[in-house]
């Protein structure tokens, strides 16, 4: 008997129908099997993220591992964006022809194979393969864990379901920072790619053997669909180069930054006049850019700016100063708790109605925790940043699921947008950390030498300060230093060392005050859009009813 047609339309009763063609359908299932779609879940969302996470966290070990230079152990982290961001752009409509499962099973299975065969090749090529192999598998893992944390709870809980599926993910960086190093420990960097292997085999036979259940599919890619898929992905590739990269090899004194921006720009805006002019266009370039989408992308974008305060900010500071993963635990704990509590908030507290005020609230938290921050000492230490890193912990898992949710209306009321919400989503989380990253970390590098000139100036023997420092250090050199010349330079030098670290220190203090500042113009904007549409539906009322 011949097969039956997967594109043909199903049957459903009213409580299986699939939300959006593509997703799966929900049927009821039995307690136990509802927890272990929960489990899977989760184990999904962590291992889309967790491998990239061990690696981030871990680039100056891997420096050394491989040899190679700060410039090019910055392309690891690099290239997982470049193809996470990009394949996100067919991932959609492949998952409504083919399926998701079809996906992810074929990407895992690839992924598991490039990073087994890593491990007997001590190569920084090899690596950048496992990573680009992750990034495409991570864009189809974040998918599948919501889809596996949807059938784990009932209708009525179908928002909580969403919001554990969405921010799942966060946890993923403060639980590399709390293990990584005893991976290191294990087999040196190799320990790395083991777990990494590990998680992923695990997810693999976890997908096979709890399947999701059946959804519609239809037959929807177009030629043209590959044409902008062709011009966008390299466009979007350049730029993730440009923004990795372009505060480690300066932005004006490299001319390949120039190069691959201009090549970024011509490709992005080619792909998008394509897409414009397109009967049935791949991205919806109208709807993208109406007013209200492009208000929840320049917000999402401007928290991730804020965000990034976390890594490049503190993180760089500690690392900056010489502290390990294994010192900065209690930190990675205190992130953790406060992304946990974040998560059990938003499922608490999330409302369609009401999607602004976790937001505003999100932002508030940050201003206070980075307003914290900016009063660091050269003596601050993780103990001393507990309560502020909690802060933008929870404010980063609050903020991320009413965001999504504010943006999914229009993809409901019209499911051809799914594409174009798809990569606004993920181009806003990718492209926003690398933004923040690169513009905290130049602001950072210009602060610092601005107050490195301001006490270079105030370095002088006139200054009955410095001299006193400097028969300080003379003092505690003396006993392994004979030569007057030798340990008047010594001295000289160690004063040195401890005003660029004054001025370092300042400098992330001023880049805090910066994330603090944009949080709060973020929050006065959206209060008083909130403010402004509040009045308009009075006076609207006030009209409706003085017609009547």
């Amino acid at each position: 008997m011949p097969g039956r047609d997967p594109y043909a339309p199903r049957e459903w009763a009213p409580h299986e129908k699939p939300m959006l063609l593509g997703s799966p359908s929900t049927p009821l299932h039995s307690t136990p099997k509802r927890i272990a779609y929960g489990i899977v879940g989760l184990l999904v969302c962590l291992t889309g993220a967790l491998g990239n996470a061990v690696v981030t966290a871990n680039l100056q070990n891997l420096q050394g591992t491989f040899a190679a230079w700060s410039t090019e152990i910055a392309w690891l982290p690099a290239v997982y964006v470049m193809t996470n961001v990009s394949i996100n752009l067919l991932l959609v409509k492949f998952r409504q022809q083919y399926g998701l499962r079809a996906f992810t099973e074929g990407f895992l299975v690839l992924y598991v194979l490039v990073t087994f065969f890593h491990l007997f090749v001590n190569d920084l090529s090899s690596a950048l393969m496992v990573r680009a192999a992750h990034g495409m598998v991570a864009a189809a893992l974040s998918s599948l864990g919501i889809y596996y944390q949807i059938q784990a709870w009932p209708a009525r809980h179908r928002l909580k379901a969403l919001t554990i599926g969405i921010t799942g993910s966060s946890l993923a960086i403060p639980l590399a920072r709390l293990f990584s190093s005893d991976l290191l420990q294990l087999d040196e960097w190799r320990g790395l790619y083991f777990f990494e292997l590990g998680l992923a085999l695990i997810s693999l036979a976890c997908v096979i053997l709890l399947k999701l259940p059946p959804g519609d599919r239809k037959k929807v890619f177009e030629k043209k669909d590959f044409l902008t898929f062709i011009l966008l992905a390299p466009g979007m590739a350049l730029l993730c180069a440009v923004l990795s990269l372009g505060r480690l090899e300066w932005w004006f004194e490299t001319p390949w930054i120039g190069w691959a921006l201009a090549g970024a720009l011509v490709l992005i805006i080619s792909a998008i006049v394509f897409e414009h002019n397109r009967q049935n266009p791949l991205l919806n370039t109208r709807w993208l850019s109406s007013g209200s989408i492009l208000r929840l992308g320049l917000i999402m974008l401007l928290i991730r700016i804020v965000l990034a305060e976390q890594n490049t900010g503190v993180i760089g500071w500690l690392q900056y100063v010489g502290l390990q993963n294994e010192q900065m635990t209690s930190l990675a704990w205190a992130i953790f708790a406060g992304i946990v509590c974040g998560i059990t908030a938003s499922c608490l507290t999330i409302k369609p109605q009401r999607l602004a005020w976790p937001i505003l609230t999100s932002l508030a938290l940050m201003i206070i925790a980075s307003w914290l921050d900016s009063h660091s000492t050269s003596l601050t230490r993780p103990n001393q940043l507990l309560f502020s890193q909690f802060l933008l912990g929870f404010g980063s898992a609050f903020f991320l699921a009413p965001a999504m949710l504010a943006g999914i209306g229009g993809v409901v009321a019209e499911p051809r947008n799914l594409v174009s919400f798809s990569v606004l989503f993920g181009m806003s989380q990718n492209i926003g950390g690398l933004l923040g990253s690169a513009i905290l970390g130049t602001f950072q590098t210009w602060r610092e030498k601005y107050h490195s000139s301001l006490l270079a100036d105030q370095l002088t023997t006139l200054n009955p300060l410095v001299n006193e420092r400097l028969q300080l250090y003379s003092q505690s050199l003396k006993s392994v230093i004979g030569d007057s010349d030798l340990l008047s330079v010594q001295a000289g030098q160690q004063l040195q060392t401890a005003s660029t670290l004054e001025a370092n220190i300042l400098a992330y203090n001023d880049t805090y005050l910066l994330t603090a500042s944009v949080a709060a113009a973020t929050m006065l904007w959206i209060f008083w859009r909130l403010l402004r549409l509040r009045i308009t539906a009075r006076l609207g009322l006030k009209r409706a009813t003085g017609a009547k």
